[in-house]
Formats: C-alpha cells, sequence, structure tokens
C-alpha cells in the first residue's frame, strides 16, 4: 500500500496566518484617568448541608449565571487514577427521572448551558429560564444518570485518548514534567495510564462520586438578573437534598523538593519533529502573599506574550520557536511553580535553552527598563478590566476572596497595588521564586538529533522515560551486520508483505479509515484510493460537516479542496506526484539512491534506517530488522514558507489477500497528531478512473 501522504497531512495541518494592522500615529495618546473597579460584595447564605451561597445581583441583562464549585482537597488515586476523569465525564447527561436526551434537548430548547463534572460545574439562561435551569442543574448533581453502559463507553473513549497521545510531545512533556515537579505520588504529579483506567469497575466511580460530589465544602455562586429572596427560596428548595458524606478531608503531601543543580531531564521520542522545553522549579506562593502583584508583573515582563523577553529572543531575534512563555502559579497547598516553556526546531535544542537561561537570568540581575514595566503593568490592568466583563470571572474573584483567605478589597484594590509595582520588586521577586540553580530542564525530543549538542552546554543530563522513569541514556546507533546493503533491507520488505510477484498484480487499492485528530472533538473518516501507477485520492469527512479536506490526482493534473474551496496542485505537488511510481514505492525504487545509514532501536525494537536521497530533500524509511516490516517514514517538505517534517508510523500489520498491509498508522506533524484505523481494504476493486476526476 503506499505510504507517502504527508504532503496532504501537511496541508491539512497548516493553519491560516493572522495579520495583525498597525495604526500609524504621529502622538501617542494622553493616558486617561485610572479605572475605579467596583465589585460588588456578594450576599451570602448556607443551607443545612454546608452548600455555601453566594449571589450577586446584576439587573443590566436579563441573563443569570451559575458557577458550582466542590471545593475537597486534591486527592491522590493511586493505582486507580483517572477514576475522577471516568465519573466527571458522566455528569450532566441526564438524571434518573430525565433520559440523557430529553435533559439535553430542554437545554438546548431554552438557549441555555449546563456543564457538570467532578468538580463542580457551571449553568447560565436568559433570567425567565433561570428557575428551570437551576432545577436541572440541582436534579443533575444530585441525582445523575450513572449507567454501566455508559461507563463503558467512557472508559473507551479514555483509554482511545491515551492511546492517541501515548507519541504526543505535549502529552508527554506535561506527564513527565509534572511527576518530576511534584512527585508521582503527588495529586499533581500521578498519572492516567491504561492500566489504571483498567483498574477501575463502575462501582469504583459510582463510590468515587458519593464520595466526593457533596456540599461539605461546596459553593455556589449565582451573579446575574435575580433577585436574592427569592433565589435563596429556589436554592433551598432545590438543593436541600442533597446529602453530605463522610469527611473527605485530607492532608496534601509535600512536592518533591527542587533538583539539587541545575539538571536536564531528557526525555527521547524518536518520531519528534520538534523538542518540548520546558524550565521548572516548586515555589511556595500563595494568592495572599505581599509579593502577589509584582510576581504576575515579573512573569508578564519574562514571559507573559509576544512583549516578554522569552519571546523577543527565542522568536524574534533567533527564529527558533513560534512561542516561548513563562508562568508562576500560586498554590494555596504549597505546590506552586514556576515554568518557562517552548516547543523548537530539534537542531536548536541547545541554543533554545541556553537563550532561555540566559533571559531568566537577565530579569533576576538587571533593572527592567522603565517603560517595559509600564507596558507590562498597562496591559496587565487592560485584561483585568476586561475580564470583569464576564460573569464567569466575576465568580471565579468572587470565590478566590474565600479559598485564599483574601481581604475583601482584593479586587477592588488590584489595579492600585499592579500600579505600584517597581523595578526593585521585579527584580526581588524573580530572585525569590525563579530558581534557574535548582531548576529541571524537562526536555521531550528526538535524542538522536538534539542529545550530542545538549551534552556540549555542559549541564548535566538524566534520562528518563515516558512515564517519568529514569533510564539509561539510549542508545542510537549499533553496529551494521556485515554485507547488509539497502537493496537488501528494501527486499527483505517485499518479501515480507507478500513478494513482488503480489504486489505488481495490484492494480488498485481502497483503504477506508477512522481518524482521530489529537485535540479535536469530532473524529473524521478517511477514505484513500489509489490506482497504478500514480492516480490517486483521498478524502476526510466529518459527520454532519461534509468533506474537510480532498486531494485528487489523475496522473497529470491534480486539486486540493479545503472548506470548499478547490484549487489546482502548483507545480511542485505536481512533479513529486508523476514521480511517484507504482502502489508500492518500494518496487521502483533506484538502489542508486538508497543508503542504509545505521541501525537504530524504536518501541524497544532494532530498525534499519534507510536514507532515500532526492533532488528536493531527503526522507528516512525505517524497516523492522526482525520482521522486515516497515515501521516509521520521515519527510521534510516546504509549503508556504515553512519547513515541516512529518513522521508516520506504521503497526498493526494484517493479511488481506496474500498481502500484509499496516492497519494503523499514525501521521505527527509538529504538535499535530492524526492517527488513521483501518476499517476496510479493498484490493482491485472499488476503484474506477472516474475516482480521479
Amino acid at each position: 500500500m503506499k505510504t507517502k501522504l504527508s504532503a496532504f497531512i501537511l496541508l491539512f495541518l497548516i493553519s491560516v496566518v493572522n495579520v495583525n494592522a498597525q495604526l500609524d500615529r504621529s502622538k501617542q495618546p494622553e493616558a486617561g484617568p485610572e479605572p475605579t473597579i467596583s465589585l460588588k460584595t456578594p450576599m451570602e447564605f448556607e443551607l443545612k448541608n454546608g452548600l455555601k451561597v453566594l449571589v450577586v445581583e446584576n439587573h443590566k441583562l436579563p441573563r443569570v449565571s451559575y458557577s458550582l464549585n466542590i471545593n475537597n482537597k486534591p486527592v491522590i488515586n493511586g493505582a486507580k487514577a483517572g477514576v475522577e476523569s471516568l465519573i466527571g465525564s458522566m455528569l450532566g447527561n441526564g438524571t434518573t427521572s430525565i433520559p440523557k436526551d430529553e435533559f439535553n434537548e430542554e437545554i438546548d430548547f431554552l438557549g441555555a448551558s449546563l456543564n457538570l463534572g467532578i468538580s463542580g460545574g457551571y449553568a447560565s439562561s436568559l433570567s425567565k429560564y433561570s428557575e428551570r435551569i437551576l432545577e436541572l442543574m440541582a436534579d443533575a448533581a444530585i441525582n445523575p444518570l450513572l449507567t454501566e453502559e455508559e461507563f463503558k463507553k467512557e472508559k473507551e473513549k479514555l483509554i482511545e485518548g491515551l492511546k492517541t497521545e501515548a507519541k504526543s510531545i505535549d502529552a508527554i512533556s506535561g506527564r513527565v514534567g509534572d511527576a518530576l515537579l511534584y512527585g508521582a505520588k503527588h495529586p499533581y504529579g500521578e498519572f492516567v495510564t491504561e492500566e489504571t483506567i483498567n483498574n477501575v469497575s463502575f462501582g469504583d466511580a459510582v463510590a468515587y462520586y458519593e464520595k466526593h460530589f457533596n456540599p461539605n465544602n461546596a459553593y455556589l455562586i449565582i451573579i446575574g438578573d435575580v433577585d436574592f429572596k427569592t433565589v435563596k427560596k429556589q436554592v433551598k428548595k432545590y438543593f436541600k437534598d442533597w446529602e453530605q458524606s463522610v469527611d473527605v478531608s485530607s492532608n496534601v503531601p509535600a512536592v518533591t523538593p527542587n533538583a539539587q543543580y541545575t539538571q536536564i531531564n531528557f526525555v527521547d521520542l524518536p518520531n519528534a519533529s520538534q523538542s518540548s522545553i520546558s524550565i521548572q522549579n516548586s515555589v511556595d506562593f500563595k494568592m495572599n502573599d505581599k509579593d502577589y502583584h509584582a510576581a504576575l508583573i515579573t512573569n508578564n515582563i519574562l514571559g507573559g506574550g509576544g512583549e516578554g523577553y522569552l519571546f523577543k529572543n527565542l522568536r524574534e531575534t533567533h527564529g527558533y520557536t513560534y512561542g516561548a512563555y513563562s508562568r508562576i502559579s500560586a498554590n494555596r497547598y504549597g505546590a506552586g511553580s514556576f515554568s518557562a516553556s517552548a516547543k523548537v526546531r530539534n537542531m536548536v535544542t541547545d541554543s533554545a535553552v541556553v537563550e532561555a537561561l540566559k533571559e531568566i537570568k537577565r530579569i533576576k540581575t538587571e533593572p527592567v527598563d522603565p517603560q517595559t514595566l509600564e507596558d507590562a503593568k498597562a496591559k496587565y490592568i487592560g485584561n483585568f478590566i476586561m475580564g470583569l466583563e464576564n460573569p464567569q470571572t466575576v465568580a471565579r474573584y468572587a470565590l478566590n476572596i474565600r479559598l485564599n483567605d483574601l481581604p475583601e478589597d482584593f479586587y477592588a484594590t488590584y489595579i492600585q497595588k499592579i500600579s505600584e509595582v517597581t523595578a526593585e520588586d521585579v527584580q526581588r521577586v524573580a530572585n525569590k521564586y525563579i530558581k534557574p540553580e535548582n531548576s529541571r530542564i524537562v526536555i521531550v525530543g528526538k535524542g538522536s538529533e538534539v542529545l550530542e549538542n545538549l551534552e556540549k552546554t555542559g549541564i548535566p543530563i538524566m534520562y528518563y522515560d515516558a512515564y517519568a522513569n529514569q533510564v539509561e541514556k539510549p542508545v542510537f546507533t549499533k553496529p551494521l551486520p556485515e554485507g547488509l546493503t539497502a537493496e537488501a533491507v528494501i527486499n527483505n520488505y517485499i518479501t515480507a508483505i507478500g513478494g513482488a510477484d503480489n504486489l505488481s498484480k495490484v492494480n488498485t487499492l481502497l483503504v477506508n479509515s477512522d481518524v482521530t485528530i489529537q485535540g479535536a472533538p469530532f473524529k473524521p473518516k478517511a477514505t484513500v484510493k489509489q490506482m497504478a501507477p500514480n492516480k490517486s485520492s483521498m478524502e476526510i469527512v466529518v459527520e454532519g460537516m461534509g468533506t474537510l479536506m480532498k486531494q485528487v490526482f489523475d496522473g497529470e493534473t491534480g486539486y486540493m479542496e479545503q472548506q470548499g474551496q478547490k484549487r489546482p496542485m502548483d507545480e511542485k505537488a505536481l512533479a513529486a506526484k508523476k514521480a511517484e511510481k507504482g502502489l508500492f514505492p518500494e518496487l521502483s525504487m533506484d538502489p542508486s539512491s538508497l543508503k542504509l545509514e545505521s541501525v537504530m532501536t524504536i518501541e524497544g525494537a532494532d530498525v534499519y534506517k534507510v536514507k532515500v536521497e532526492k533532488e528536493e530533500m531527503d526522507s528516512y524509511r525505517y524497516y523492522d530488522a526482525k520482521t522486515g516490516l516497515l515501521v516509521r517514514t520521515e519527510e521534510t517538505a516546504e509549503m508556504q514558507g515553512m519547513t515541516m517534517t512529518t513522521v508516520t508510523d506504521f503497526s498493526d500489520y494484517k493479511e488481506v489477500d496474500g498481502l500484509k498491509l499496516p492497519n494503523t498508522m499514525t501521521v505527527t506533524t509538529g504538535p499535530q497528531v492524526l492517527s488513521f484505523e483501518t476499517t476496510e481494504v479493498k484490493i482491485n476493486e472499488g476503484v474506477s478512473d472516474a475516482d480521479f476526476k
């Protein structure tokens, strides 16, 4: 089966570049008066079951929002990590008295929204429907429709999601980074695996809900067009039967101590086309600390956005990345943290680390420029004021005051305290909370391309697997068997999948697949049709949305269709298509263009790395040393001004009419990951010339 779909996938993943227009002003406008923040003090009451209710009347618009927060301390689930995700995904989908479909249809009919999870929920509606939405929210919270059938569906979805993330640089970086920062046995550091999910039974999920989803430590915040006395009666009516559970309070364990010295914690991801870098250390930092506002501005200057030190250096000056950012996070349980992160090209991973550390040192040792400081404060104040337009933001502020032991005027004086931050404050706070000398630099990337230069930085390197277990330094090359050639590897592959005679009899191929796009809320279907020598078509369709993308080539001309827009292939794409011969590339490869480079290890198996030399850009193909099967391809292409590498992994080979074909294909281009699971294969049937018109 032809496996070269990278150009099509690359086009599918490229996003539209936004162009920002800049106004030319001859004179800077004078600053207006400092705005006055007036946040209404919530009216409060508490039910006998412990539910605390905060109400803010706001009659400007005929809308009401309800924010329910279950404020239990974080807990460790250990061998059953993921139970909270499973039960949380089942909440808000019907009640014991209202079926799922009827429940969701009524919410849609009322033009409202209602979402629940294991840590609470949110609902909003027009004020004339507010009582009904409150009633539905209470019913869904107190009497959720929990069925074993739905549990099994959610379990399958969660496991499928984990499989999709198995080779995701973002997922691995987040998992390993948190486990090393907090500790794998800390609530913030433990992670979900397929094994822990399979340990969870339906009874476990229900028991978790009964124990942890309770009014003991719950807050309901109501903001909008309501009357306090009326809404108080409504809340008592609908939430009074919500029963308390046993005390779920627990001691949150201390986080793992910071590293004794600056170190790189490296995870080898052979399919990575870029490296994920995260410089991190834990801090004891809370919202009620006197340094809180200064820390916000300090972080904004270092890595809060496009004007930050990190962004300007790594993107604008050096072009290493699309973005570089930092964060100082407060936590009332003593699990605060600092992190600076970026995803960069493999070849500049070491340089990006050096430059990021340089900018961190800069904010700790050099006074910030006065204009930079004023700009950072103005930006932060502007974002703060804009946020006040969102009821959920106001609700969060009201809750923060209660949960973080903040003064009642915390947000009323917010702008004043931001305005008072000085350059001395920035430098002092940077030295207090940003600790490069005790940081872990967590890097997930392609070790064979980045480690040699990382070692030259002089920073000690420790090695970890994708689940934060310390391992030995990976071995990237092994001695090649004496006398083995690239041509022999290719011939072994041809034999392994059915032999040249059988392959040459294949005139057409039709492959249907289910597609999973990491992070996408929908699941497309793909149909690939091919006809010898080089006709091809591929279409990706989403139910209810139609065709997302289509590519057709008839041997001479072709076109791309995306979101209803059809355009002919450019000359470069046409030339590449015309150069393809046959449905199985290995049958027509020129031995003089092949070079056997090395023996490597992929997923624990030895593979032969074969370089395919081309006029434009060389590509690589990896064949299992034991089975002879193709397990990976790696291709780099230039498209729309960008150079991107696409790594395609092949697995789960199955026999179809005497041929072995991969049943699973995972395509990684930058941060994007697509997985194709074959549902149907037809050989020499189901394809005609009309499919390529």
